[in-house]
């Protein structure tokens, strides 16, 4: 079989505006990110409110390889099987990470002929969602140190910030560092500091877990970023950055449009890792989809001991969701590694 980027490049599809017609939008309705790609805006989306959802349908694995259990894979290729028996189908994916892209896993977006559609623009930056995620969390990172370095009103102990910085990229060196060298006039106060991948940002899983903008700013409002001299939380709104934070985040909030190899729509939306946060795609992607079509397909990050555990303790929770059926990926090279045998 020819690579994964030949057959997507090989790949006859059509323009995103005859996709998004598909699920009763317009040409007007779209933010267009090429011919591929589009953000559907909030105001757009809360027209289908009054729509009936449809069914949904989880698929999760069993504790994955080191190279993944094939979840996407699967939940593309049910997608794609559902749509030539005339099902009116959507899909809710997570956005890739650079960091898992560059790494053993390589990129999220299915394989072989069970793909979404453009491979090389989701796998690498795609909308810049992760990217705005990145630069809202190392905003409020900024406002944490210059508030120490400038007179420190509120008290935060150095050695107790616990807002760290980010990027979305595999740089264990940058894991434990030591910030604020140089002096209060030149680089702040020195602590101890340092990256984690954006996708781990709690800002990412507030984004995913968010209804609107107004949920939105709410829950970065009561992040804690650090403790005082006397032990006591020192939240983002204390900071005064919310509202920037917010500014930085009004296109991301909206889900991506795109399609598979065979034309059936996908929302592309959040990325929240599944060992560290829930592991979905968001529930504006989720909810939406589910007003658009007749069967939304979502899975949960990691196997059923994580994203698919997380999805049913805090998704299903925050949304009232319940899905229809669960589909559960069971690979031989995972059966052999859990018998002992690899």
């Amino acid at each position: 079989m020819k690579p994964d980027i030949e057959i997507a490049q090989a790949a006859e599809v059509q323009h995103i505006e005859k996709i998004a017609e598909k699920v009763g939008l317009s040409r007007d309705d779209l933010d267009f990110y090429g011919k591929y790609k589009a953000k559907v805006p909030l105001d757009v989306l809360k027209r289908f409110d009054g729509n009936k959802d449809g069914k949904l349908i989880f698929v999760t694995a069993i504790t994955a390889t080191k190279a993944g259990e094939g979840k996407t894979v699967t939940s593309i290729g049910l997608c794609q099987g559902m749509g030539q028996l005339g099902k009116k189908v959507m899909l809710s994916l997570r956005e890739p990470s650079l960091g898992p892209t560059f790494g053993i896993k390589g990129g999220a977006t299915g394989g072989g002929y069970s793909q979404i559609y453009p491979m090389w623009d989701i796998d690498l930056h795609f909308t810049g969602d992760i990217h705005a995620v990145g630069t809202a969390h190392n905003l409020l990172s900024a406002l944490v140190e210059n508030h120490v370095s400038k007179k420190n009103p509120l008290g935060i102990d150095p050695t107790k910030i616990t807002w760290r910085k980010a990027m979305d990229m595999n740089a264990r060196e940058l894991r434990k560092i030591v910030v604020g060298l140089g002096g209060r006039s030149q680089g702040g106060v020195p602590h101890e500091s340092g990256f984690d991948i954006t996708v781990a940002s709690e800002i990412m899983a507030i984004l995913a877990l968010s209804k609107d903008m107004a949920d939105l700013r709410q829950r970065l409002s009561k992040m804690v970023v650090g403790y005082t001299y006397d032990n006591k939380p020192v939240t983002a709104d204390q900071l005064k950055g919310i509202g920037a934070m917010c500014l930085l985040l009004k296109d991301a909030i909206a889900p991506t449009l795109v399609q598979t190899l065979e034309g059936q729509p996908a929302f592309i939306h959040g990325a929240p890792f599944a060992n560290i946060a829930h592991g979905n795609s968001s529930i504006i992607a989720t909810k939406y989809a589910l007003k658009m079509a007749d069967y939304v397909i979502t899975e949960g990050g990691f196997a059923m001991d994580l994203g698919g555990e997380k999805f049913f303790d805090i998704v299903c929770r925050i949304t009232g969701l319940k899905p229809d059926v669960a589909v559960l990926v069971a690979s031989i090279r995972a059966l052999k590694m859990h018998g002992g045998m690899d």
